[in-house]
C-alpha cells in the first residue's frame, strides 16, 4: 500500500516536470508579421497564442530595455488587420487600441493560423488578430515582451530591422 502511494506520486511528480519542460521549451507566444515607420520609431507586431491557455503580457521594453514612449494592443481581426500610426487617437481607435495589462491573448491565435484562414477563405471577423504596437522617440531595432503563461514568467525578443 505504501509503494503503491509513491509510485503514484512519483508518477506525478514526473508528469507535472515533464509538462512544465514541455512548456518552457516551446513557449506559447509567437510573433509574424512586422510593420513600421521608415524611421523605425514607431513598429506593429503582429502576435498570437499558440498554446491552449490564455498569454498575459506583463511588460513590453525596446532596444537595451529601455521603456517605450507608448505601447498598446490592437484587437482587431485577420480581414481587418493592423494600423500603423504614431499616435493611437483619430482612425487608430477604430482598430481596437486597449492597454496591455487591459487584455489576455487567447488560445490559437497564431499570427499563421490567422494568415492561413484569410488563404483558405475561412477568416471571419469573429477571430482575433493581436498587434503589438510600439512607439518610441529612437530608432527600435528590439522589442522585449515579458509574458506569463500557466504561471510561468516568459521574455519573447522580437528583432526589428529595415
Amino acid at each position: 500500500m505504501k509503494n503503491t502511494i509513491l509510485i503514484s506520486i512519483f508518477i506525478l511528480v514526473v508528469l507535472i516536470i515533464g509538462i512544465f519542460s514541455f512548456i518552457k521549451f516551446n513557449p506559447p507566444l509567437v510573433s509574424g508579421t512586422i510593420a513600421s515607420s521608415g524611421d523605425l520609431t514607431f513598429v506593429v507586431i503582429s502576435i498570437g497564442n499558440k498554446g491552449f491557455s490564455h498569454v498575459k503580457i506583463n511588460n513590453v521594453l525596446v532596444n537595451n530595455n529601455e521603456e517605450p514612449q507608448n505601447k498598446k494592443i490592437q484587437l482587431s481581426n485577420p480581414l481587418k488587420g493592423f494600423i500603423v500610426a504614431d499616435s493611437f487617437e483619430g482612425e487608430a481607435r477604430e482598430y481596437g487600441i486597449m492597454n496591455i495589462k487591459d487584455i489576455l491573448i487567447e488560445p490559437n491565435t497564431s499570427p499563421s493560423s490567422q494568415l492561413d484562414k484569410v488563404n483558405n477563405g475561412t477568416a471571419t471577423e469573429g477571430d482575433k488578430s493581436y498587434g503589438l504596437s510600439v512607439i518610441h522617440n529612437k530608432e527600435i531595432n528590439m522589442v522585449t515582451i515579458n509574458y506569463s503563461y500557466l504561471g510561468l514568467t516568459f521574455e519573447k525578443y522580437v528583432p526589428i530591422t529595415k
